[in-house]
């Protein structure tokens, strides 16, 4: 990023003063002044935009080496605004392992409006190829993917849809930018559940898309402003707030997954260990394996005791927080998948999700072996 762009300026037209500020004011109003009736200068209405989320859209967009960057209410605003950037009777190839909200996005609602969806295995590339149909315009994948962390070649599958003119679009939330960056692999969208490691302390919810193509990005706009899909004036100011230690909170939490990775992958206690660390595609086109770790217990009838007796990660949903998240994906995040899907893509009783936070990581470490010994 450019830190000289980070400190924000007041301009006092009374006075004829610049103050330069640590943090940027809270732009807390509906309407704006319009300098003549017909002027289309400056910001009109907050829905349309206000310096808030201006101000964050250059930051995403810089995060992400992007040339247009747009701030939406929620992560599934995002995705949503993301897919329907497509026409009716567009045909888009899925993951078969993807988070919860878009399955549900994509299976019920979007369907109702004439989009195609197939899912696959995109951790095989001929898996892809061979679904690709004449009306197939995208290609939408989680790398890592949501629970198990599967992975897909983002280069790779840009060389094949580059031939085609498909678009490739990529869920970037587990990696954060600075991990890996889609745009710069040759991705048309990446996007980001920003209620993540983005914003990293669980207490507001926003999404985002970057883009290069401005014809992606007067959709994306019309989108945004159209269905009122923008993010708030104070969440884009608290998250402004919080990308300043993103950075700080990305190193902390991704040593800690190491050395938790470290311990569970050798417990008896422990029958499978999800995480790309050895994973030579991913760490390819990412600068580490991440900050998320899936697990699944020997003993599956032992998940609610395990997660009993935990004291330091909140069993919760969601991840990227600055405090350990253990989520259970079978009844949470995917407990709307039909039971034989779920089964099918190893999502069972004994599969946890771990979002590693900022703590003492020996601690967190010690705590884990506590509720394996005692479940």
């Amino acid at each position: 990023m450019d830190y000289k762009k980070e400190t924000d300026m007041i301009i006092d037209d009374k006075r004829g003063v610049d103050y330069q500020t640590a943090n940027q004011p809270l732009y807390y109003s509906t309407a704006f002044l319009r300098p003549s009736l017909d002027s289309e200068e400056g910001h009109l209405y907050v829905r349309h935009g206000n310096p808030n989320r201006e101000k964050l859209e250059e930051k995403l967009a810089r995060l992400e080496h992007g040339k247009f960057a747009f701030a939406f209410n929620s992560g599934m605003s995002a995705i949503s605004a993301a897919l329907m950037t497509f026409s009716p009777g567009d045909h888009i190839i899925m993951p078969n392992d993807m988070y919860g909200g878009t399955y549900q996005l994509v299976k019920t609602v979007l369907k109702r409006f004439g989009l195609e969806f197939t899912s696959v295995d995109q951790s095989d590339i001929t898996n892809v190829i061979d679904t690709i149909k004449e009306d197939t315009k995208a290609i939408y994948m989680e790398t890592p993917s949501n629970p198990t962390l599967q992975i897909t070649d983002i280069k790779r599958m840009v060389e094949v849809a580059r031939v085609r003119d498909i678009k490739v679009v990529v869920d970037n939330t587990f990696m954060t930018p600075l991990g890996q960056n889609p745009l710069l692999l040759g991705a048309d969208m990446t996007i980001h559940s920003a209620t993540k490691f983005l914003s990293g302390h669980s207490d507001l919810i926003a999404g985002a898309v970057i883009v290069n193509d401005p014809s992606i990005s007067e959709q994306l706009q019309e989108l945004q402003v159209a269905m009122g899909l923008g993010l708030g004036t104070y969440d884009c100011w608290m998250l402004n707030q919080h990308l300043k230690t993103l950075t700080l909170r990305w190193k902390q939490s991704t040593e800690n997954t190491e050395k938790v990775h470290t311990f569970l992958k050798d417990h008896q206690s422990i029958a499978h260990v999800y995480y790309p660390i050895e994973n030579e595609v991913h760490m390819s086109q990412a600068t580490h394996a991440g900050a998320v770790i899936s697990f699944k217990l020997a003993e599956e009838n032992k998940a609610q005791s395990f997660a009993d007796h935990l004291n330091i990660p909140l069993v919760s949903v969601s991840l990227g927080g600055v405090e350990s998240i253990l989520s259970h994906p079978e009844t949470s995040s995917h407990k709307d998948l039909p039971e034989h899907e779920r089964i099918e893509k190893g999502i069972t009783k004994g599969l946890f999700r771990l979002s590693v936070g900022i703590e003492n990581v020996e601690d967190l470490i010690d705590d884990f072996e506590q509720a394996l010994k005692n479940m």
